[in-house]
């Protein structure tokens, strides 16, 4: 994993978008470090009472206006912007023979057009030196099958991620692909089609986030799944 310069957390403006499984965790441990922190999601009932100090957005990421008021509302209240998070992201399952069109625009909205799309508008605002965490996961590099539309759209995410962090560096920025294996996030039984496969006993979103926050403060560029064994 190659390095860049670190960003201090404490004090530093972070947007988190999409606040649900490894995203919440992302929000625990910014706060635990003392981040400033706005917190954009398509539902925000409870995230007020859960983080007091922070800015909580209701915003689909899927739409420009949406993403426009995260990240103006992160500026906002951080006074620039430092760190941005996309947490975003839906699953399917079962075999491409009973996939529905309708589904797997569902899966590319999500995992690929909102996350490439929240970058592009992010890109102009976040100050020089800081970072843009997108999550792909381990299928980003080891599709399976009943899984290949969804791993798909993060084999998208990562490329897409490559690319940008090229060009990103030009404006000091860094861009890390985080590519955890398989968390115990609770999104395999919220899928939009099909049952999850068997799958054994993933790792915890706190360790996700730990991991995240950690190369985000060390200066780390990528988090390959060889990133989140326990050290």
């Amino acid at each position: 994993m190659s390095s860049r310069a670190p960003v201090q957390l404490d004090g530093a403006s972070c947007l988190v978008c999409g606040v649900g499984g490894i995203g919440a965790a992302v929000a625990n441990e910014l706060e635990r470090r003392a981040a400033r922190l706005t917190l954009a999601n398509r539902t925000v009932a409870g995230l007020a009472e859960r983080h007091p100090a922070a800015v909580v957005v209701e915003a689909d990421l899927c739409s420009p206006g949406g993403r426009e008021r995260a990240l103006s509302a992160a500026v906002e209240h951080g006074g620039g912007l430092d760190v941005l998070v996309c947490a975003v992201g839906v699953v399917a399952f079962g075999p491409v023979v009973e996939l529905e069109e309708s589904v797997a625009r569902t899966l590319l909205d999500v995992n690929v057009l909102a996350p490439v799309m929240l970058a592009a508008a992010a890109l102009p605002r976040l100050r020089a030196g800081g970072a843009l965490v997108n999550i792909s996961g381990v299928i980003a590099e080891q599709n399976i099958a009943g899984m290949a539309a969804y791993g798909a759209s993060k084999a998208a995410l990562l490329s897409f991620d490559r690319s940008l962090a090229r060009e990103a560096r030009r404006a000091g920025v860094s861009v890390i692909d985080a590519r955890p294996p398989h968390t115990e996030t609770g999104l395999a039984h919220r899928a939009l089609a099909g049952e999850a496969p068997a799958l054994a006993t993933g790792i915890t979103p706190a360790r996700v986030a730990a991991v995240i926050c950690d190369a985000v403060a060390s200066g780390e560029r990528d988090l390959p799944p060889e990133a989140f064994a326990a050290g």
